[in-house]
């Protein structure tokens, strides 16, 4: 069969890693967009991504109330349920392939990060070297914002506003609180990548230098804990308190985490958090009198739709249509991207990269948009996040609280043996 060629079956879409603000969007906007085309005769939804696969757990997405699919554009979490789990033997994507084969699963679309394209593309690889047709689009998802290629990644715009809007809040409490002696820190996430602890730059007013974060510790600087107490002692002197932003994945000089277990994921990625509490035990040793106090913002910061971003709930709606448009076409083995265009009014588009081009790398920080001083974000840095937090995410509230979407997950119906791991 030619790319070009109308290839008539089922769609499946699942949702993988750890969730965002927005990732329910793009599976709104898959739904949103595969009832357009005659070519896809069912939409089905995998529960708990590869894990529902293996285990032949779909449910009928078609089935769904418009109005509960349109509530998942403010609903945070993943309504399909998601995993890390990493496919490891042949029996396990043969497996895959299977219930593809047994569901007529033609189209599959594949909402995460970097491991969860690499996922992606060994499942159509394998379709590919099997004969069977199928068509596998991408959708990039990650508040991390360090896939390659895509300019930036749906669900990092909403993280960096809640972690924004909490500095900020934060900040009002310091300030009453501070007398030259408080230093707090903030420990937000970011393994390999300062991109979320560098939005928190956006809470700094213009022409307000001054503001909070008065310190903003990357991954991508080593740290150094001779720079950090003078650089807090600095602070105090100016301020009535010193409010620090750090990224948990904060390496030393030799390009070690300063806080890291020894437990790893089902990748093989170390279990991080804890630098708050390293640079607190800094502050009390080399700072008499300081008083240092940790907030750690963890799952909350990813799960905030209440303080999210519309251009970034917008823009990942936009993926989720894009993928299944690409498909359509006859496109396979790509990942949708955001580009930036080029005008000073923000607009973005959709493109596409390979699978091959996303899965397990990692896109840093540039260097350039990170102040010589270290701690601190240049107008570059500026630039490029504030049209992403643009924008309040619509949430519908009952007695006083958000009512999120839940979808009905109608079963479909299985038709293979049990799976045995």
């Amino acid at each position: 069969m030619s790319a070009s060629e109308e290839l008539v079956g089922n769609a499946l879409v699942g949702q993988s890693g750890g969730p965002t603000a927005v990732i329910n969007s793009s599976v709104a906007g898959v739904v949103a967009e595969a009832l357009n085309h005659s070519e896809i005769e069912e939409v089905y939804g995998c529960l708990n991504g590869v894990l529902g696969i293996l285990n032949e757990e779909l449910i009928d997405l078609a089935s769904e109330s418009q109005q509960a699919i349109r509530g998942l554009r403010s609903t945070p979490g993943a309504a399909l349920g998601t995993c890390r789990y990493k496919l490891k033997t042949q029996a396990d994507f043969d497996r895959v392939l299977d219930v593809f084969k047994a569901h007529n699963i033609r189209y599959f679309f594949y909402a995460g990060g970097n491991d969860s394209q690499d996922t992606a593309d060994r499942i159509s690889k394998l379709a590919q070297a099997q004969g069977y047709a199928l068509r596998v689009i991408g959708i990039p998802k990650t508040i991390d914002n360090d896939l390659p290629v895509t300019d930036h990644c749906p669900g990092y715009g909403s993280v960096i506003k809640y972690i924004s809007t909490t500095v900020r809040e934060i900040a009002c409490d310091n300030e009453a609180m501070g007398q030259h002696d408080l230093v707090q820190i903030v420990e937000v996430m970011g393994r390999n990548a300062g991109w979320i602890a560098a939005g928190a730059a956006l809470a700094k007013r213009k022409d307000h230098p001054h503001d909070a974060p008065h310190l903003i510790l990357l991954p991508e600087v080593a740290f150094s804990t001779e720079k950090f107490v003078a650089d807090v002692q600095r602070v105090l002197k100016r301020e009535k308190y010193c409010l620090i932003v750090v990224g948990e994945g904060l390496v030393d000089a030799d390009g070690n985490y300063v806080s890291a277990a020894e437990a790893t994921d089902a990748f093989g990625h170390a279990q991080l958090g804890g630098a708050a509490e390293f640079l607190q035990g800094l502050v009390e040793q080399n700072l008499p009198g300081v008083k240092a106090r940790t907030v750690k913002l963890g799952m909350a910061q990813r799960a905030a739709v209440h303080a999210g971003s519309k251009t970034d709930s917008d823009e990942a709606f936009l993926a989720g249509q894009a993928a299944v448009k690409a498909a359509i076409r006859g496109e396979t083995d790509k990942m949708v991207t955001l580009l930036r265009g080029d005008q000073d009014h923000y607009t973005v588009e959709t493109g596409l990269a390979p699978l091959s081009e996303i899965a397990n790398g990692v896109k840093k920080l540039p260097r350039e948009w990170i102040n010589e001083d270290g701690i601190s974000m240049n107008h570059q840095f500026l630039r490029y996040a504030t049209p992403l937090i643009q924008g309040e995410t619509p949430v519908h509230y009952e007695n006083g609280l958000p009512a999120f979407a839940r979808l009905d997950k109608v079963r479909v119906e299985k038709i293979l043996p049990a799976h045995t791991a």
